[in-house]
């Protein structure tokens, strides 16, 4: 039933959307709707417990904070003093915004391993910034995701730590060696990513900002050093739950591991960004009522259509779990008895369509470790399979309609989800895939592999 379930939602939003033309959010909402239909008897059971799973997710909370997030640093004109600092660093570069995005992905990537919270924190900085360089819309949204989704295979990564917990990983496979040709294996993902980038640059004939434009980096910091005071936001909860300070404070024993863990960066970090922002904008801030209503009212329609589609897609990628989408896929997998190239192939594709309503860690949580067996099974070795199945999972920032990352990427630069979603996956998605099957096959070598 999973899989009929998982053709019915997509099914919906594909007509919904596209054959009637009407609102995406609409859309998620039928869909939803008729996903837990597939349940039969338990249909009531699963619309509670699409509902009750959306209403606490993060990643909605989150998606909303970074689009009033974006609408308040560009009324309080911060982004603007962001936008020329950075212009001076890197700005004769044909496309430096989404270069910029790629490397700082992998930066804070390696750091907070979630792809939502990656694309936020970068996305918020460089979005605007490509918006600047003349980038269209859909397709900046569109390269901010695709930066985003390295969080969940660059190393050190949740992800990494999934797969490592398994009896037969942890017992194959050192720490160490893992880290290497994870790391190895991602960097292979970071050239797709810059070569992606040159493509669209090339395909939009964006330029270098002119002289004109730029400004000396002296200058552009002496009138606006304040506003990377913004990025605080993001290092704040960073180093409090991660490294050499988040151990200290999980060992005292007045805290400890379940206080840390309770701290959800991709909550505290658009929080603190916006908290922030007020502070630094506050005399642009409004002052009198009706100045307040009215900055109020303006962001307003920037939230109806995210917020409605983020929370029924989140909402039927809980039902599709409860409908046992992933123990379908993996049993098709495991009954195609294929050789070995098409089985690895057959796994990727299969890894993907479910990384598509679930979380790359939920995906390994539910499918990692049958697929990884599978693997041994055809004869890969053990650190390839183990490789090649995070490197599959990855794709779920990528895969719409359910990835967290795609609304906050569309909501920072404007844009509708919808035009991304067949951009990501011919240009993201599917590139993955192949660089995965590429690493398994040893056609890209990794170390120790």
């Amino acid at each position: 039933m999973g899989i009929l379930a998982l053709l019915v939602f997509v099914g919906v939003l594909v007509i919904w959307s596209v054959k009637l033309k009407r609102n995406l959010g609409e859309a998620a909402l039928v869909g939803f709707v008729a996903t837990t239909l597939i349940g039969g008897t338990d249909v009531f059971r699963l619309l509670l417990r699409g509902i009750s799973f959306a209403s606490t997710f993060s990643v909605l909370y989150a998606a909303l904070a970074f689009v009033f997030m974006a609408y308040l640093i560009d009324k309080l004109g911060i982004v603007t003093k962001l936008l020329d600092i950075l212009n001076s660093l890197v700005g004769r570069i044909p496309g430096a915004p989404a270069y910029m995005d790629a490397i700082g992905s992998v930066a804070l990537g390696t750091l907070s391993g979630g792809d939502s919270g990656n694309t936020a924190a970068t996305g918020s900085i460089t979005g605007p910034w490509m918006l600047k360089n003349k980038w269209k819309k859909e397709i900046a949204a569109t390269v901010m995701v695709g930066n985003g989704g390295m969080a969940s295979v660059f190393p050190p990564t949740t992800s990494m730590f999934i797969i490592l917990g398994f009896a037969p990983v942890a017992a194959a496979i050192g720490v160490g060696e893992f880290y290497i040709a994870l790391f190895v294996a991602s960097l292979y993902q970071l050239v797709h990513r810059l070569v992606m980038i040159w493509i669209f640059v090339k395909k939009q004939n964006i330029k270098a900002f002119s002289i004109e434009e730029l400004e000396p980096l002296s200058s552009s910091l002496k009138k606006g050093w304040t506003s990377i005071l913004l990025y605080l936001g993001a290092i704040i909860p960073l180093v409090i739950t991660i490294g050499p300070l988040g151990d200290k404070l999980t060992n005292i024993p007045s805290i400890g591991e379940k206080a840390m863990d309770s701290i959800d960066i991709v909550v505290w970090i658009p929080t603190l960004m916006i908290v922030i922002a007020t502070i630094l904008g506050w005399q642009y801030f409004p002052k009198t009522k009706s100045e307040f209503v009215k900055f109020t009212v303006d962001s307003i329609p920037r939230f109806t259509t995210i917020g409605a589609l983020i929370f029924f897609a989140v909402a039927a990628s809980e039902v599709l779990t409860s409908l046992h989408l992933s123990e379908d896929i993996a049993y098709l997998i495991e009954a195609a008895n294929a050789p070995s190239w098409l089985t690895l192939l057959l796994i990727g594709i299969g890894v993907t369509i479910i990384a598509g309503p679930l979380t790359s860690t939920g995906t390994l949580t539910a499918v990692g470790l049958v697929s990884y067996e599978i693997l041994i099974a055809s004869g890969f070795s053990p650190l390839i399979s183990a490789v090649v199945v995070m490197t599959f999972a990855s794709t779920s920032a990528q895969m719409p309609p359910a990835s967290g990352s795609i609304y906050i990427a569309t909501g920072i630069v404007g844009a509708k989800p919808e035009k991304t979603f067949g951009m990501l996956i011919l240009f993201y998605g599917v590139p993955v895939v192949i660089i995965g099957w590429l690493i398994g096959m040893g056609i890209l070598p990794i170390w120790g592999g």
